[in-house]
Formats: C-alpha cells, structure tokens, sequence
C-alpha cells in the first residue's frame, strides 16, 4: 500500500516500453491506479497490451492499458475524459512519451526536429490541455516530467535534436510549475542520465533522413565517431547501474505527500553534470520569483477543494 493517504488515479504516457513501462508497473505494484498508455494499443502494441493485463492479473494489481497518441488532440481529450468517466477524478500525470534520434546533427531535416519537437514537446501541451482542466477542477493533483540530464549536463555530439526538444520540454515544465501552483497542482521533474542499458532507447533511436550527408560524416574526420560517443558514454555508465531505479524514483514522487514533493530528482548514475547545474538553475528561479514577490508558487497551493 502507499503511503498516500489514499491510492491515486496515475495517467502515463508512452508506457508501451522503457521507463514508461516500468514506473506503470512500479506505480501500480505501489498500490496505485494506473492507466498506462500507448498509442496503436490494438495494432503495434497490441502484445503489450497483453503484457500489461498478464501482469495485472499475475501481480494482483490495478495496471491497466489506455489508448493515447499524444500526437492527436482528440486521443488526449478521449483519455483523459474515459479516465475521469470511470472514477470521477485524475490525480496524477505522467509525461513519459518521448523519442530520440542519433546521428550528425546536419544530416536531420527540418521536417525531422519538427516531428520529434511535436512529440516530446507538443505532445506534453495535448495532453495538458486535456487533463489540466480537471485538476484545476479538483484544486489539486500532480504534474510529473520525465525530462534527460542532454538538457543541461554533459552533452555528447549526435544527439542534437534530442537534447532541444528534451531543453525546451523542461522550459516548459518549469514555466507551468509556477501557473498551476496556486491552483493547487505540484510540479515534479525526474531527470534520467543517459542509461545505455536496460531500454531500448538507443536500439530503437531514429537516424538523419539525408543519408548521403551521414555518409560524409562517416568517412571525413568524423569517421568512427559514432562508436567513440556510444563507447564513451558506455564507458561513463557504472556497472550496477539499474533503469529501474527511474521507476522507484516516480513512484516515490507520487507517495510522497502532496506540498512536500521535490521540484527535481536526478537519477544519473554517470553524473554528467545536469544535476550541478540545474541546483544553480533552480536557485535563482527560487531566489527571482521571490523577489518578484512570487514566492508563493515555488509550492503548490493546498485546498480543500474537490471536483
């Protein structure tokens, strides 16, 4: 059981693989509701879909599976509005969905930022757009980001579209933290290092459309430059190091009591150096909004208001 005073309602997104997969079953195993969603649920990821109701079933828990392609505003509103349909209230949102791409950085069409942009950044705006009104409603709930230390730590060559949209995703997260706070919503950012291990998040990464240009790439001075950064990054990632652990670092986000949830927990076993520089980050974003007179939304607003 939680240590919640009650189990919530947890939507996340892009939980057909990866962190997204694990921090659905950790949440639910933590005695919470969770709709884990994907897009394509009776097509592509029809087996897990299956994956998630044998788990379900095996583990006793209340994991269930949701269809929801955060490129499509109409998915998001039918989401949101099936979950709040059968218990009457969310309580927490998790953006998980996300993609990534590896290659030179000159190689990728415009046409390609756009699309990564619109689904690890416009896709959180659908579905806040969606689930927001809700927790306004309510005067209460939970915003919970999964962004990447690429946005501030170390940042390897050939991962550039990546690291600007997952950059311009924590803008975002950091700028709604302060509009949602007086209506009583927290804001939390779990911010994973560059595991290598564990996902299939490099396997399955998308590569540059203009492959003549990658081909200069890899016969100029750039030449085995792709083995040296994944080698390198590798080479940074310690033995134990455990996917896992971004899982149990959600779950102990949405236990802990709502006012008293962190702004941002890194979990990096390589330590690139985000978690640095965001403490400087968020320090003057503190140290500003009070002297602003805004000190007030560094914490979210409690009420007792329900839906």
């Amino acid at each position: 059981m939680t240590s919640s005073s009650q189990p919530q309602i947890v939507l996340i997104t892009g939980a057909s693989s990866g962190f997204g997969a694990l921090a659905a079953r950790a949440l639910a195993a933590a005695g919470h509701t969770v709709y884990a969603s994907m897009r394509d649920t009776a097509g592509r990821n029809a087996p897990q879909v299956d994956a998630a109701r044998a788990h379900a079933a095996q583990h006793g828990v209340d994991l269930r599976t949701l269809e929801l392609d955060v490129q499509s505003q109409a998915s998001a509103d039918a989401a949101i509005a099936a979950i709040v349909a059968e218990h009457g209230r969310l309580d927490t949102v998790i953006h998980n969905a996300g993609h990534m791409v590896f290659g030179p950085a000159e190689a990728f069409t415009p046409e390609q930022y756009a699309q990564l942009y619109d689904v690890n950044v416009l896709g959180t705006q659908r579905v806040n757009r969606a689930a927001l009104p809700q927790l306004r409603a309510q005067r209460r709930g939970l915003v919970l980001w999964v962004g990447s230390s690429s946005h501030r730590g170390g940042t390897p060559p050939y991962l550039a579209p990546y690291f600007a949209a997952k950059a311009a995703m924590d803008a975002v997260a950091v700028s709604y933290a302060g509009e949602l706070a007086r209506w009583g919503i927290e804001t939390a950012i779990v911010v994973p290092g560059a595991f290598t291990r564990g996902t299939n998040h490099f396997a399955h990464s998308g590569t540059p459309a203009d492959t003549a240009l990658v081909a200069e790439y890899d016969s100029g001075p750039t030449a085995g430059f792709t083995r040296e950064i994944l080698d390198g990054l590798a080479g940074c990632e310690p033995a134990g190091a455990d996917v896992a652990d971004v899982a149990r670092a959600m779950v102990a986000i949405v236990d802990a009591p709502h006012g008293q949830r962190p702004f941002r927990v890194h979990v990096d076993p390589s330590q690139d150096g985000c978690e640095v520089v965001n403490a400087v980050a968020d320090r003057i974003r503190a140290e500003f909004l009070r002297r602003i007179g805004l000190g007030d939304v560094l914490s979210p607003r409690v009420a007792n208001v329900t839906a």
